[in-house]
């Protein structure tokens, strides 16, 4: 009779000890880091997150009430057809000028200029990183890199876009409480250096979360409210209406579409404070 020589264990045995070994390895996911699917820094832009966490609900309804289509920018969209928006009747734009301290868009003059060369009011904006730096050198950074303002009748104040973090907790690591500081940090750094209060935009859900639905500057900042939808909905506390209304990411030419709540007048008018 053959005899047939039992196999040893050993190196299956081996072989799961070893994977149990690198579970807790996997698993772990040190603290601050990245996670691979998040996108790069410095290429977010307004309304990253509205879709992902408001989704979109429809196209704004009809309405008697006058308002002044708009549109925002940032690197993402390279060089934009500025003649061909305002054939289409956009009249005012935003541009993104920076993220945090560390990041500037590299299209800024295209954009920014090329929308003042056709006719459009236009300002800048700001993508807030409230866990790198402070409120204030972040004011301070877009100041220097195109936030600025000026009374020639064309130029918007800048725009602090406070919303989901694209490369971490919502809430960037902060309570409601160290959110409300951390943005007036940066609204009353920029007055400081510009004369202008800053516009406000941001997200009713991300707001409500974020800031406990923090009522006390709606007295002194503009809201731009971001929600793809048939109307605004449930405005932020401390605002009884939107001065500008993010409602879509996918309209024609560039996607980031606004209407701004009255006539070229109005905008001419928030322009020269």
């Amino acid at each position: 009779m053959p005899v047939h020589k039992r196999r040893s264990r050993a190196p299956r045995l081996v072989a799961a000890a070893l994977a149990l070994t690198a579970l807790p390895l996997l698993a772990a996911h040190p603290a601050g880091a990245t996670d691979a699917a998040a996108p790069a820094r410095g290429t977010a832009h307004m309304g990253m997150g509205v879709l992902a966490h408001d989704g979109r609900g429809g196209t704004p309804a009809p309405t008697a009430a006058t308002q002044t289509e708009g549109v925002d920018v940032s690197g993402h969209q390279g060089s934009v057809s500025w003649s061909t928006l305002w054939n289409s009747g956009v009249r005012w734009a935003y541009t993104k000028a920076t993220e945090g301290t560390y990041y500037t868009n590299p299209s800024f003059a295209q954009q920014y200029n090329g929308s003042y060369d056709v006719g459009m009011i236009r300002g800048a904006y700001h993508f807030a990183t409230p866990d790198t730096t402070s409120g204030a050198a972040q004011a301070d950074y877009f100041v220097d890199h195109g936030g600025g303002w000026s009374r020639d009748g064309k130029t918007l104040p800048g725009t602090l876009d406070i919303e989901w973090n694209p490369y971490g907790d919502a809430c960037y690591g902060k309570s409601a409480d160290g959110m409300v500081s951390w943005i007036r940090d940066f609204l009353n750094r920029y007055t400081a250096r510009t004369g202008r209060d800053a516009v406000l935009y941001t997200a009713t859900s991300w707001w409500t979360q974020c800031t406990g639905d923090y009522g006390g500057f709606g007295a002194t900042n503009p809201l731009w409210i971001a929600r793809y939808a048939s109307s605004v909905g449930t405005l932020p506390a401390g605002w009884s209406f939107q001065t500008m209304w993010q409602y879509t990411s996918s309209g024609p030419t560039v996607g980031d579409h606004d209407k701004f709540n009255g006539a070229l007048d109005r905008v001419r008018a928030l322009a020269n404070g």
